[in-house]
């Protein structure tokens, strides 16, 4: 007869207790305790060339040699587990997942989490925990305690007090979720920043209002409303509401059109077999050694197109001071701010999570997901390199933003694209 291993031998407690009815820590202490079993004999099964009662025709490297009980103490409480003993190695066998499990398991209790965060439904979750035999590990209740835990950590986000960082760069991108059944996708905004330090923080979620653009959404509100200070430059894309909202909250704050959505709508307005041509003029424009070149550069597409593409001119003119507005930013930092391109492809994560839970609409499911899966993405994010030169050319230019007058936003914004729903075509 076989022996049952204890990984095997903690399934069957598993399933006992689903039986008995437990407690998301008890939940969480004898998911531990699989998890690290099995990890401790897949590892024994690496070390040793096969897995239990099986043959790999060459010279044995060792032998199992049944286990013997560890434990760990964790946040939620003692987890025991079964340690595979291992005899007759050339070696004597030490296990580094078991040298390793101090310092781990934070990150274990955080798997059940990490699993909703990558855009799996309750059913999904709880078929994680089931095994071979249809024997769940998770009862509903606890596969709900799962999804409040992130609800709690969002709230925590939500309400962070942001006075202790020193934003330099501000960037407000948006995506369309569907919100609510039945109903248009809406906009869910994010808002992240560049601090003094180089590090990239997320800095809040909201949702917004598509048909109502010139409602200036509350996202910059809530943010100087939880101490943020005025940032040196802020990134978005063209929508009426928020830019007024950027000038009104953040008036000594540069103001950068976004110009990927600038330069595609200049492109809709011109022939595909000129497209190529013409492109080159306006990054003439918008990626200038100095605003003052910019500004030059400008009057000669004026004068090459006006006639010709006045439509495509007049999309190049709206707002022109806000495309160039990073070009008075220190040269190394100015690609990275030109831009909102970081958001692009977390979105693009996002959206891709999104679409295997087809009934997760409604305001606060979607921000939950939204704010896991951009939190865990965010954690990888690189810091930028910012240097003492660099910091003192961008404290003059803050002193420069406190003391001198800029132009507002005109209130005509003749291609304007709102959170980038536009169709998107060449560019």
């Amino acid at each position: 007869m076989k022996k049952v291993t204890g990984s095997e031998a903690t399934r069957k407690r598993i399933a006992e207790l689903m039986n008995e009815g437990f407690d998301a820590s008890e939940l969480m202490r004898t998911g531990m305790w699989l998890m690290i079993e099995q990890a401790l004999e897949t590892e024994v099964d690496e070390a040793l060339g096969r897995g239990r009662y099986e043959r790999n025709g060459e010279a044995a490297r060792g032998y199992r040699n049944g286990t013997r009980m560890s434990r760990i103490k964790t946040a939620e409480g003692i987890v025991d587990f079964a340690v595979p003993q291992v005899t007759g190695t050339p070696e004597p066998f030490a296990s580094k997942v078991r040298q390793a499990l101090p310092g781990r398991t934070d990150e274990m209790e955080r798997l059940a989490v990490e699993m909703y965060a990558r855009g799996l439904s309750m059913r999904d979750i709880e078929a994680a925990f089931t095994d071979e035999n249809g024997r769940c590990a998770l009862s509903k209740s606890a596969a709900s305690q799962v999804a409040e835990k992130i609800d709690r950590d969002y709230q925590a986000f939500a309400a962070q007090d942001l006075s202790g960082l020193d934003i330099l760069y501000l960037f407000v991108d948006g995506v369309a979720e569907r919100l609510h059944i039945g109903q248009r996708r809406e906009p869910v905004l994010a808002a992240w920043g560049i601090a003094s330090t180089g590090e990239k923080v997320l800095l809040g979620l909201y949702t917004a209002s598509k048909e109502d653009t010139d409602s200036p959404p509350e996202t910059l509100r809530d943010l100087k409303a939880r101490g943020m200070n005025d940032p040196v430059l802020i990134a978005s894309d063209g929508a009426p509401g928020i830019i007024r909202v950027i000038e009104e909250v953040f008036p000594r704050s540069l103001r950068q059109r976004r110009l990927a959505h600038k330069i595609r709508n200049i492109g809709n307005k011109v022939p595909e077999d000129r497209w190529r041509e013409v492109k080159a003029h306006v990054l003439a424009a918008y990626q200038a050694i100095s605003p003052l070149v910019a500004r030059n550069a400008a009057d000669e597409f004026r004068r090459l197109y006006g006639a010709e593409f006045p439509s495509a001119v007049a999309c190049f003119e709206d707002d022109f001071e806000a495309c160039i507005a990073y070009l008075r930013l220190p040269i190394a930092q100015r690609k990275t701010t030109r831009t909102t391109n970081l958001l692009e492809r977390l979105f693009g994560e996002d959206r891709r999570r999104t679409k295997v839970i087809p009934h997760a609409f409604g305001e606060k499911p979607i921000l939950k997901l939204m704010f896991a899966a951009l939190v865990r993405a965010s954690q990888s994010w690189r810091r930028v390199i910012i240097s003492e030169f660099e910091i003192k050319q961008l404290v003059e230019l803050r002193q420069q933003l406190k003391t001198e007058d800029r132009p507002k936003a005109s209130p005509q914004n003749l291609c304007a694209s709102h959170f980038h729903f536009s169709s998107k075509t060449r560019t």
